[in-house]
C-alpha cells in the first residue's frame, strides 16, 4: 500500500488533507505529524536555524515511517523543509499553486499586451516571505508582477476561534483586490475554505487541491514531484 506523510502546523487541516487524499487516491495510507509550535515559532522569530533544525527533524521522523513521499502543508515553514535530506520526495503544498498563478498571469500579459498581476493574500506575516519568493522564482523571465498583502485581523480572529470573522475578512480582501489583479493567491492552506460560494471575477487559487494532486502524482508516477529526492 502506498503511504504518504504530511507535516501540519494547523491541527484542523489534518482532516481536510486526509479527506482530499482519500478522494483523490482511495486506499492511500496517510501518516500525519501535527506540530503547531513550528508555526508559532516562525510567527514569533522567523525561520531561524533552530526552527529549520526542528522542521528537518520532523521531516526525518516522517521519512523513518516508511512513507513514499512527504507533503509540507504549511507555507511558512516550507523553505526550511526543503533543506531536509531524506530518501523520498519532500513537496511544498504551495508550489503547484504558484506555478498555476504564474501561468494565468503570463497568459493575461500575452493576450492583453501588458504586465500580468498576481496578488498574494496572507493572514500571517511569516508566510509572505516564503510565498513571495516562491512566486518571484516561478515568474522569473515573465512579464508578471507580484504584490503581497497581509489581511489585518484575520489571524487574530482565527486564533480566538472566530472562524466566521476570519472568513469574512479574507472574503472582503479577495473582493477588494479582484479588480486590481489577474489572479489572487491565498498564501495559507487555512484560508482555502473562506470564500465559500462567493463569486469572484478572477481566479482565486489556494494550495490544498494542487498540493494533494502533486503528492498523488509523486507516488503514482504520474507527473513530476515538486522537489525530487536527493540522489
Amino acid at each position: 500500500m502506498t503511504r504518504v506523510g504530511l507535516l501540519h502546523t494547523v491541527p484542523a487541516l489534518a482532516d481536510t488533507f486526509s479527506a482530499a487524499l482519500a478522494e483523490a487516491s482511495p486506499g492511500i495510507d496517510v501518516v500525519d505529524i501535527i506540530d503547531p509550535t513550528l508555526l508559532s515559532t516562525a510567527v514569533r522569530d522567523g525561520v531561524t536555524p533552530e526552527l529549520t533544525a526542528a522542521v528537518v527533524a520532523r521531516i526525518q521522523e516522517l521519512a523513518a515511517l516508511d512513507v513514499d513521499a512527504i507533503l509540507v502543508t504549511c507555507s511558512s515553514i516550507a523553505e526550511a523543509a526543503e533543506t531536509a535530506s531524506v530518501p523520498v520526495p519532500v513537496l511544498r503544498v504551495d508550489t503547484p499553486m504558484a506555478e498555476e498563478a504564474v501561468r494565468i498571469a503570463r497568459r493575461v500579459a500575452r493576450e492583453e499586451a501588458r504586465t500580468g498581476r498576481i496578488e498574494v493574500l496572507a493572514t500571517l506575516e511569516a508566510t509572505i516571505g516564503p510565498t513571495g519568493r516562491l512566486l518571484e522564482s516561478a515568474a522569473t523571465g515573465a512579464d508578471v508582477e507580484v504584490d503581497v498583502t497581509v489581511i489585518d485581523g484575520a489571524a487574530d480572529a482565527r486564533a480566538r476561534g472566530d472562524q466566521a470573522e476570519h472568513d469574512r475578512l479574507v472574503t472582503d480582501a479577495i473582493l477588494e483586490f479582484a479588480g486590481r489583479a489577474d489572479v489572487i493567491v491565498l498564501a495559507q492552506a487555512s484560508m482555502a475554505a473562506a470564500l465559500g460560494d462567493t463569486k469572484v471575477p478572477v481566479p482565486v487559487l489556494s494550495s490544498p487541491e494542487g498540493g494533494v494532486r502533486s503528492l498523488v502524482a509523486a507516488v503514482s508516477g504520474g507527473g513530476h514531484p515538486v522537489e525530487d529526492a536527493p540522489n
